[in-house]
C-alpha cells in the first residue's frame, strides 16, 4: 500500500477526491497533514469559501474510506497560530513537506512552487496542473441571452434582471424558494471552478464572509453570515459589447475624445451602461495607436487582449500606479473610483502626464465633480478633469467641460468679491450651468440654470419686465440681470421711494416681475 500526502491546494480544489473516485489512488493510504486541516479550519472560521470547500472534500474522503477503497489518516504536527499567520511565507508548506519525507510518501500538489521545492528536496511529486472545469456550472442555465444578472438568497425566490440599459425588469426565475444547502453546494462548485480556472478566472476578493470572483465573463459575489444575514450569490454578466460608433456622438465630442480630452470622467447611476461605454472608449484609443491599460477590482471590463487589465498590487492601487508610471501608457482606465485614495491616485497619475479615464457612480453629472472637492485642491480640478461624460440608459446624456478663471461669481456685484471660479459648461451648447468657488471656508457649487428655472424666464425677459416696473417710480437707473436675479442701480436719494414703506413697493415689483431684485444706491 503506497502512502500519499496531499497539500492544501489539491484538497481545496477537489483534485485529490477526483483521483480517488477515478481509481488512480485505489488501495492507497492517504495521510492528510494536520497542518492542512488547521489551515482549512482557520479559513472556515474566517468565513472564507476556500475553507468550507476544503473541509467538504475531506468529508467526502471520509465517506470513500468507509467504503474501504482507501485508508484515510491524519498525522503531523499541528501548526501554531504564528505558523498559520506565516502561511504566505511557506511555513505551513514546509511542515506538509516534512511529513511527506518522514512517511516516505508520494507528495501531491497543484501549487507549482510547492511542487518545485518538494522535488528539490528529493520527494516523489505528482504535480497536477490547474485546468478548466469541463462541466457546466449550475447557475449558467439560469441565464438567457437577455439576462443581466441573477440574485440568489436562501429562503427566497431566485430573481433575475433582464433587458438592457434603461429598460431593465426584475423577474422570478421560479416560484420555489432556494434552500440553504442548494446555495452552499453552488458556492462550493464556483470556488472549485475559480481555483481550477485559467488566465481569465480570478478570486479578486476573499474576506471574512465575502468572496468576489471573476469567472470568465461572470462577476460573482458570494456573501455569508456574519457579513450577510444568509447565504447570498449575485452573478452579473455583461450582455452587450459595442464600439464608440454604436453611440450617438457629435463630431465635436468625437474630436474632443480623440485629440484633446486627457482627463475624462465617465459617470452615471448603477446599471446605466458605464462599463460598456468605457470598454468602447478604451478600444477607440487603442485603434488610434495608443497604449491603454486598466486598473480594476474586479477586472470585469470586456476589452481585447491588447489592453492589459491590472488589479491592486498587494491589495493597493497605489502600488499598481507605481508600476503603470514605469510602463508609461498613453491612457489608463481607472474603474470604480469611490474612496479618497482612488481620487488621489487618479490626480497623481494625471499630473504625471498620463491620460486618465475615471469611472464612478453618480446620479447627476455635477456629482462627479463634487466627488473631487475636498480630496484635491479646488484649483487643480480643471487640470485633472477636462471632460465629464454622463451615461444614462445606455446613451450619452450629458457632457460637461470645465474652465478656470478669476471673476465675480454670478449673483454678486461688487468687484472686490472677484475670486477664482470654476465654470462648468454644457459641452455641446457652451451654456454655463454651474459655478464652483470658495466663499469663506465653504465651497459653493452654484447651479446657474436652477436660478433661471425658478422664474421660468430668460435674462432678456427679466430685464424687460424690471425696466417697465422700475420706471414707474424712478427715471434714472440701470439694470443688470444674471442667474435669474436682477440688480438695480439707482441714485441714493431715490432708494427710499423705490423701497416704499416697510418694503411694500419693492415687494410688489418683485411679485409682478417674477424675479428677485437687489437694490444698489450710487452717488
Amino acid at each position: 500500500m503506497k502512502t500519499v500526502v496531499p497539500d492544501t491546494s489539491v484538497v481545496v480544489d477537489g483534485r485529490i477526491t477526483q483521483m480517488v473516485k477515478s481509481g488512480k489512488l485505489k488501495a492507497h493510504r492517504i495521510v492528510v497533514p494536520n497542518s492542512v486541516l488547521a489551515e482549512l479550519e482557520h479559513q472556515a472560521n474566517r468565513n472564507k469559501e476556500t475553507g468550507f470547500s476544503g473541509l467538504s472534500e475531506i468529508k467526502a474522503l471520509h465517506e470513500i474510506a468507509e467504503a474501504g477503497d482507501i485508508t484515510l489518516e491524519f498525522s503531523g504536527e499541528r501548526p501554531s497560530f504564528e505558523d498559520i499567520r506565516g502561511a504566505k511565507r511557506g511555513d505551513i508548506d514546509a511542515k506538509i513537506r516534512n511529513l511527506a519525507k518522514e512517511l516516505d510518501a508520494i507528495f501531491i500538489t497543484s501549487d507549482k512552487v510547492q511542487g518545485e521545492v518538494a522535488q528539490a528536496e528529493g520527494l516523489e511529486v505528482i504535480y497536477l496542473e490547474p485546468h478548466f472545469v469541463e462541466k457546466e456550472l449550475p447557475f449558467i442555465k439560469m441565464f438567457t441571452p437577455a439576462t443581466l444578472s441573477i440574485h440568489l438568497k436562501e429562503d427566497t425566490i431566485p430573481l433575475a434582471k433582464v433587458g438592457g440599459p434603461g429598460d431593465v425588469k426584475l423577474i422570478k426565475l421560479q416560484e420555489k424558494k432556494m434552500k440553504r444547502e442548494e446555495l452552499k453546494e453552488m458556492a462550493k462548485e464556483i470556488i472549485e471552478a475559480a481555483k481550477r480556472g485559467g488566465t481569465d478566472t480570478y478570486i479578486e476578493i476573499d474576506r471574512k464572509g465575502a468572496t468576489v470572483i471573476q469567472l470568465r465573463e461572470y462577476r460573482i459575489a458570494l456573501a455569508r453570515p456574519p457579513f450577510s444575514d444568509g447565504i447570498e450569490i449575485t452573478i452579473v454578466r455583461p450582455i452587450f459589447k459595442g464600439c464608440l460608433d454604436d453611440y450617438v456622438l457629435s463630431d465635436k465630442l468625437r474630436e474632443r475624445l480623440a485629440d484633446r480630452a486627457e482627463g475624462v470622467i465617465i459617470c452615471g447611476p448603477p446599471g446605466a451602461g458605464k462599463s460598456t461605454f468605457t470598454a468602447a472608449l478604451a478600444e477607440f484609443y487603442l485603434g488610434k495607436g495608443k497604449i491603454v491599460k486598466t486598473m480594476e477590482s474586479p477586472r470585469d471590463l470586456q476589452v481585447v487582449p491588447e489592453i492589459t487589465q491590472y488589479a491592486p498590487l498587494e491589495g493597493s492601487f497605489e502600488k499598481t500606479s507605481d508600476i503603470i508610471l514605469l510602463v508609461r501608457p498613453d491612457y489608463t482606465i481607472y474603474d470604480e473610483m469611490r474612496k479618497t485614495d482612488d481620487f488621489v491616485i487618479y490626480a497623481d497619475m494625471r499630473l504625471a502626464g498620463i491620460g486618465m479615464v475615471g469611472v464612478l457612480h453618480a446620479n447627476q453629472p455635477i456629482d462627479a465633480i463634487q466627488r473631487f472637492i475636498g480630496r484635491v485642491d479646488l484649483g487643480l480640478i480643471p487640470q485633472l478633469v477636462d471632460t465629464i461624460v454622463f451615461i444614462k440608459g445606455g446613451r450619452v446624456e450629458k457632457v460637461y467641460e470645465q474652465t478656470f478663471l478669476v471673476k465675480v461669481p454670478t449673483g454678486m456685484v461688487e468687484q472686490d468679491l472677484a475670486r477664482p471660479v470654476i465654470e462648468v459648461r454644457d459641452f455641446e451648447t457652451g451654456g454655463l450651468e454651474y459655478e464652483i468657488y470658495k466663499f469663506g471656508e465653504e465651497t459653493v457649487v452654484l447651479p446657474i440654470t436652477t436660478h433661471s428655472s425658478r422664474t421660468g424666464l430668460d435674462t432678456k425677459e427679466i430685464e424687460k419686465r424690471v425696466y417697465r416696473a422700475i420706471s414707474k417710480y424712478v427715471q434714472d437707473f440701470q439694470v443688470d440681470v444674471s442667474g435669474g436675479r436682477a440688480t438695480v442701480y439707482v441714485r441714493s436719494e431715490d432708494l427710499a421711494r423705490l423701497i416704499g414703506r416697510k418694503g411694500e413697493n419693492i415687494s410688489r415689483i418683485e411679485k409682478k416681475v417674477g424675479a428677485k431684485i437687489d437694490l444698489k444706491g450710487i452717488d
